[in-house]
């Protein structure tokens, strides 16, 4: 594999690019071998670097070109073809995550024409869990520049350790060593492999955590239609004594519940039945998709780790939603009714919705009135918070009314170029403990683990919001919103 890596810093004048790349000649060498007379050459550093941010429309996005910005050319996933005097460079692996751009060009054991579908592309599920190792690794320090600095410095030499040629051996970047000196030995023991860094001593014990997250556009209009997506991870630790323990951990879903989609696994996996990971969301459900029991026999990684993520069509979403906003001379008047769905679990950790005016000045004036919960006003004037708290009423309906007055505007005030006028969203944040949309859960009992003694399972799982927006319905609404994707 041939892993690139480069960080941008945006603020509203220039770019910082803070670059951190590793190249594997060998990898290339396999890879023109491989690819025969399709191969197209990795240009320079400086080169791949250029056109990677051209094609993510960071840099000439004023510009229309036909190749990148044609709307028949619609990428659903975060794999690229990146067009450099070579050829056309693919798959591109890249992705932006809180203003850096993380990026690997995986290897291709085959021929690129026809290009084979992404799910036989085995490294690309190796290269974006190394990818959001990374992620890992940077984004405590993504505030304090000093320590983003000096932690990138660094990862040069973390990724000669987790991926020292090519292949990676260790996702979890948090748990390697910063330098040289500290790096500790391979393990002697034939049968332990590179993923398990060290040995656990003590009682066994088991953590799974399911963490399903929602994104939502939903418009309350009939010539538009919503959308809603479901994607989860499970994540496991696994403190267990021995060279290389073999566990074997199960998902189920509930009777008639929505087959898990698009599903990618940890390098760990031993093996894995081939219908689970055929299922795509690209392609219409019918009776013959599996649907579980999804068993993964593994050999755990010494620290925490994401066994698997996948996707699911659930039929609705968790809350649904309608936002009216209108002008009334020098006032806007705004209606918002929520609904929960009587399949959710009423029982949230927090829920509230957001109300925030773009290219307007501070709230000056504003009466309102809500069936249920609280409403607040930001400190800087510009967005309502209606706190709904732990659980809804009965009916599980919930509204707000009010009219708002603005004063004068300043640079301090939020602007937006996609909503303008009427074109504004509500936006709802919430986290339901113990419920995933899917239904899906483990078994304690069913999870299998051949070492001595009896270990301490710990089963758990979470359903969280991710860029849930209720649109306007009395304007028009952009058809996909940009942070849906990103």
């Amino acid at each position: 594999l041939v892993w690139y890596f480069g960080w941008e810093k945006m603020s509203s004048t220039k770019m910082l690019l803070f670059p951190c790349h590793r190249r594997y000649p060998t990898v290339e060498i396999r890879a023109e071998t491989f690819n025969g007379s399709t191969h197209v050459p990795v240009p320079s550093d400086s080169a791949f670097l250029k056109a990677l941010l051209f094609e993510l429309r960071l840099v000439d996005d004023h510009i229309f070109v036909e190749h990148r910005d044609t709307c028949t050319r619609i990428n659903h996933s975060s794999v690229y073809s990146v067009r450099t005097e070579g050829g056309d460079l693919w798959p591109v692996l890249a992705f932006q995550k809180s203003g850096l751009i993380y990026a690997c060009l995986p290897l291709v054991e085959e021929t690129l024409e026809p290009r084979p579908p992404l799910l036989t592309v085995s490294g690309l599920s190796q290269g974006l869990a190394l990818l959001l190792g990374i992620v890992d690794y940077i984004s405590p320090s993504r505030k304090n520049e000093a320590e983003m600095s000096a932690k990138i410095g660094q990862l040069r030499n973390l990724l000669i350790q987790a991926c020292p040629l090519g292949t990676p051996l260790n996702t979890n970047i948090r748990s390697l060593n910063s330098s040289f000196e500290d790096i500790q030995e391979m393990p002697t023991d034939e049968t332990q492999p590179a993923w398990r860094s060290n040995t656990y001593k003590g009682k066994p014990q088991v953590n799974v955590c399911i963490t399903e997250k929602v994104k939502c556009m939903q418009y309350d209009r009939r010539d538009v239609v919503d959308m809603w997506q479901v994607y989860g991870a499970v994540n496991c630790k696994c403190d267990i004594e021995g060279p290389a323990p073999n566990v074997t951990l199960s998902l189920n879903l509930p009777t008639n519940g929505p087959p898990l989609q698009d599903i990618v696994v940890h390098h760990c996996v031993t093996s894995v039945d081939p219908a689970m990971l055929m299922s795509s969301s690209a392609e219409p459900l019918d009776d013959s998709v599996y649907n579980g029991p999804y068993k993964f026999p593994f050999i755990p990684p010494s620290d925490s780790f994401n066994l698997c993520y996948y996707t699911s069509q659930v039929p609705v979403p968790p809350i649904l939603g309608c936002y009216q906003l209108t002008e009334e001379g020098s006032q806007l008047k705004i209606t918002v009714n929520l609904k929960l769905h009587e399949s959710i679990k009423n029982s949230f950790e927090y829920c509230e919705a957001r109300i925030p005016f773009f290219n307007r000045g501070p709230i000056a004036q504003l009466e309102y009135k809500v069936s249920y919960g609280q409403l607040d006003l930001s400190r800087e004037k510009s967005l309502l918070v209606w706190v709904i708290g732990q659980k809804f009423p009965k009916s599980l309906e919930v509204s707000l009314t009010g009219t708002v007055s603005f004063g004068t505007a300043g640079k301090e005030h939020p602007t937006d170029y996609v909503c303008t006028g009427n074109t504004a969203y509500v936006k709802l944040y919430f986290r339901i403990p113990d419920f995933t949309l899917t239904g899906c859960y483990v078994d304690q009992h069913s999870i299998q683990i051949f070492v001595p003694g009896k270990p301490k399972i710990t089963a758990s799982r979470e359903l969280i919001s991710s860029d849930y927006y209720i649109w306007n319905s009395k304007a028009p609404a952009p058809m996909v919103y940009k942070t849906l994707f990103d």
